[in-house]
């Protein structure tokens, strides 16, 4: 099975190129920016139909969530209509589409875990970029499975894991948000669960999908639990002071409570999602490993 993924300097491509070593089945190639230009719907074309995927994974994507308050229409031009761009591409080629979608898309104010079948409201110009995402991939592609998934991290790339190591590793004390709540995912894990999920599309199984790690937590909680871990391992540590949104303004509205539950996806693919502890810990515990190995060569 050949399956191309865009945005291959994200963090969800490099998750798959180093999972993707464990599929011996699996020819995997990852395309970006220049020649792979999500807003040059002939350079997709043309990259596609010279490869000849059987699935195409939608990862590239506008993420700056503040940034985009002020601009836009950058952020849906890259998240919609990009988005939308792909998906045709792979619909002339014949191949099925996994495109990568966010919790933003809900407004937060649910007191439980969302589930596929509650309503999306954004809140934010990102959020409403990624739901447009979704309904243009959709409208494009007949074969397409939308991934929404939550609080992205992983060894790659700047993420909040990574943020707070790096915060600990000069501060002894990190203000860190108690009262906006999420489901915490590990980029491994759904790099994972799309290439299982991959070798079994089919008719019945197309649609909109949640894929997060099992649990939720606030971004504090998130913060306590990766310093206890990277502190386990002899990485930096920090006390987590506590405190609300209000005391830490930002341009974009955040959901209060953003959980997923990934229940129908388990269901439909056979596939668990760990928890958020366990996949947080490793991830935590790599990359403190990481930045302290360094220090011990030089000793």
């Amino acid at each position: 099975m050949k399956i191309v993924v865009s945005g291959r300097t994200g963090q969800l491509a490099q998750c798959l190129v180093e999972r993707a070593i464990f599929h011996g089945d699996i020819e995997l190639i990852t395309l970006g920016r220049p020649e792979f230009d999500l807003l040059e719907p002939q350079s997709l074309l043309r990259y596609l139909d010279r490869i000849r995927p059987d699935v195409v994974v939608s990862a590239a994507a506008y993420t700056a969530v503040d940034q985009a308050e002020n601009k836009p229409h950058l952020a849906f031009t890259v998240n919609a209509d990009g988005a939308g761009h792909l998906a045709a591409a792979a619909e002339q080629v014949g191949a099925s589409i996994i495109h990568m979608s966010s919790d933003y898309v809900f407004s937060g104010d649910k007191g439980s875990p969302y589930d596929e079948r509650d309503a999306a409201s954004p809140l934010s110009a990102y959020g409403l970029s990624k739901y447009s995402g979704e309904l243009a991939v959709s409208a494009a592609n007949g074969r397409s499975v939308i991934l929404r998934t939550a609080w992205a991290h992983s060894p790659y790339g700047r993420n909040f894991v990574r943020s707070m190591l790096d915060l600990a590793a000069t501060r002894h004390r990190l203000r860190v948000v108690a009262d906006r709540f999420g489901s915490p995912t590990s980029m491994l894990d759904v790099a994972d669960a799309i290439l299982h999920a991959a070798g079994r599309l089919s008719v019945a199984n197309y649609g909109t999908y949640h894929l997060a790690n099992r649990g939720g937590t606030s971004w504090a909680g998130l913060a306590n639990h990766v310093l206890a871990a990277s502190r386990a391992v002899g990485g930096p540590w920090a006390e987590v002071e506590e405190i609300t949104a209000a005391e830490y303004p930002m341009p974009a509205p955040r959901p209060v409570n953003s959980q997923l539950t990934s229940a129908f996806f388990e269901r439909s693919f056979k596939w668990p999602m760990p928890s958020w502890q366990e996949s947080a810990t490793a991830v935590a515990q790599r990359l403190a490993r990481e930045m302290i190995l360094p220090l011990m060569r030089h000793r």
